[in-house]
């Protein structure tokens, strides 16, 4: 039996060795990042490197990184009412953001429920730009939502061409950057993000750290936890050192080796999707005709049901996932992809390929050797079907 692949690094990345030495060397501290003895300082001064790690990879400034448990509680943090801009206190319009953001974004974040409204995308996963700016006509200091790229099929959306229309109207963009950064090129001044929010175990970091990048003049005034002041008083409670530093370090080893990794996950990527089409001419290969991560794939072949397939695959020593892992491990229809109009039978079909920078060609073809077993099973079964009836 080969040894098993893994292919759902959008769902969490591996522990990058620099991640893993930075945590351990953090576990062998002993003070409390607030205390003022020397032991105290030391846990405080591996956070504050991290902070520097964290805010090189965005191109952003050290001192407006906000560390969190994830992108979730990120997010929560972000998306407020309570945001300071250029000396205006608190946004006063709706939030606003696109029918293919993470669950976390669409619950709302702290704004009402009345006061949020869903964008639409098209069948290409892109935000659509006209149903923005009617959207935001007349629209009072709004706060719109649009992340970077999509964890499911990997498009990337005009982030830069989406803030100028935000800002045009007076709004500010928050911009969940979780998949992308360390993938794509992903500074805030390029973008023109006004709030950026990212995961560590996402780019080679620890599970439980995120973080929220605030702009140049962008202060959130209510905290989400309360407490002993920490995170300068937005997120309270004893940081969690080994974590933060893992995260800084993945971020710094993400950094340096971007551009190389993302050409050879596109290669890969391509020769996977190639290889897909070449067994199953009818697979459907979703947002492919829009930018995408050079990492992922989303595909399904009409008539075919992820439950049945995934258990294939891992029964062949390969993981793979139906799309987000952040529904309680179930499968289910594609929320992403029904706000694409894509038919739900085709979209319980839909298996998602996520690939990394450990990723070999020979993981690639074990890949397409399972997926001419699926899809031989799937054409057996459907003639007995056809002969049944």
């Amino acid at each position: 039996m080969n040894e098993r692949a893994y292919f759902d690094w959008n769902a969490t990345a591996p522990l990058r060795p620099e991640a893993r030495a930075a945590m351990v060397a953090a576990l062998g501290l002993t003070g409390n990042a607030s205390s003022v003895h020397a032991e105290g300082r030391a846990a405080r001064q591996l956070i504050e490197n991290a902070r520097v790690q964290v805010a090189a990879l965005l191109g952003a400034e050290a001192s407006h990184v906000t560390f969190t448990s994830g992108a979730t509680e990120a997010n929560m943090l972000a998306l407020s009412p309570a945001v300071t801009t250029g000396g205006r206190k608190g946004l006063r319009g709706k939030l606003f953001f696109a029918a293919t953001e993470h669950p976390s974004v669409r619950a709302g974040g702290r704004f009402p429920a009345d006061k949020i409204e869903e964008l639409a995308v098209g069948r290409d996963g892109l935000v659509d730009l006209h149903a923005l700016k009617e959207a935001l006509a007349g629209a009072e200091r709004p706060l719109v939502s649009v992340m970077l790229a999509n964890n499911e099929t990997g498009v990337i959306q005009p982030i830069a061409e989406i803030a100028g229309i935000v800002h045009e109207a007076g709004g500010l963009l928050h911009v969940d950057a979780v998949q992308g950064a360390g993938r794509i090129l992903c500074r805030m001044d390029e973008l023109g993000a006004d709030l950026l929010t990212l995961s560590s175990h996402k780019l080679g970091g620890p599970q439980g750290a995120g973080a929220l990048i605030c702009g140049r003049g962008i202060q959130i005034e209510e905290p989400l936890i309360r407490g002993g002041g920490q995170e300068r008083g937005l997120r309270a409670g004893t940081e969690n050192v080994a974590a933060i530093a893992g995260f800084g370090a993945a971020c710094a080893a993400a950094l340096a080796v971007r551009q190389p990794a993302a050409a050879r996950m596109a290669a890969l990527r391509d020769r996977l999707e190639a290889g897909l089409k070449a067994i199953a001419p009818e697979v459907v290969i979703f947002g492919a005709g829009a930018p995408r991560l050079p990492n992922t794939s989303l595909f399904a072949v009409p008539g075919a049901k992820a439950e049945t397939a995934l258990i294939a695959f891992d029964l062949s020593g390969i993981a793979l996932s139906s799309g987000s892992a952040c529904s309680s491990g179930k499968v289910q229809v594609s929320a992403v992809l029904a706000a694409m109009g894509v038919e739900p039978e085709l979209a319980r079909g839909a298996l998602r390929a996520s690939l990394g920078w450990t990723t070999t060609e020979n993981e690639v073809d074990n890949l397409l050797n399972a997926w001419r077993n699926v899809v031989s099973s799937l054409l057996k079964k459907q003639t007995q079907e056809g002969i049944a009836a």
